[in-house]
């Protein structure tokens, strides 16, 4: 594992690229099975040499990522939606850490302590990780 701050390294393989004019929208696998999509600058794309069949790491930093319970007949317009159960709950003195185990990945999340209290986190409960695809940071081996 590379050391980095982002809680959330996910490695993968690009599947797709949907190259636009100034975005490209990348298209992952990840080790696991699970899916994700990324967002980043056409030229960034290009410096990566990111193609179909490309290693990465996506990285999603835990502050961007979105808990959500109880999320029956809701639709979200994050790309990234990752549903599965809470597997740990750690309260500080302002903030919860949350560790979501989803599709194979431990996506780990910081909500304030009222969000978590207000979501009735435990382990167990079931809960979706929701994420914008503008959200991630994609790195590739050197």
């Amino acid at each position: 594992n590379m050391q980095t701050s982002a809680r959330n390294q996910f490695s993968g393989t690009v599947t797709r690229v949907n190259a636009g004019v100034v975005t490209d929208e990348i298209q992952i696998k990840t080790d696991s099975g699970a899916e994700l999509v990324a967002t980043i600058t056409h030229g960034s794309a290009q410096q990566l040499g990111l193609a179909q069949g490309s290693s990465v790491i996506a990285l999603i930093k835990a502050p961007s990522v979105i808990v959500v319970t109880d999320a029956q007949g809701m639709r979200f317009s994050a790309r990234n939606q990752l549903a599965g159960t809470v597997a740990k709950v750690h309260t500080g003195s302002v903030n919860t850490e949350v560790q979501i185990d989803a599709q194979g990945l431990k996506v780990v999340a910081i909500v304030t302590n009222e969000s978590a209290s207000t979501l009735g986190l435990m382990e167990g409960k079931a809960a979706t990780a929701l994420f914008k695809a503008s959200q991630v940071v994609l790195a590739v081996p050197a």
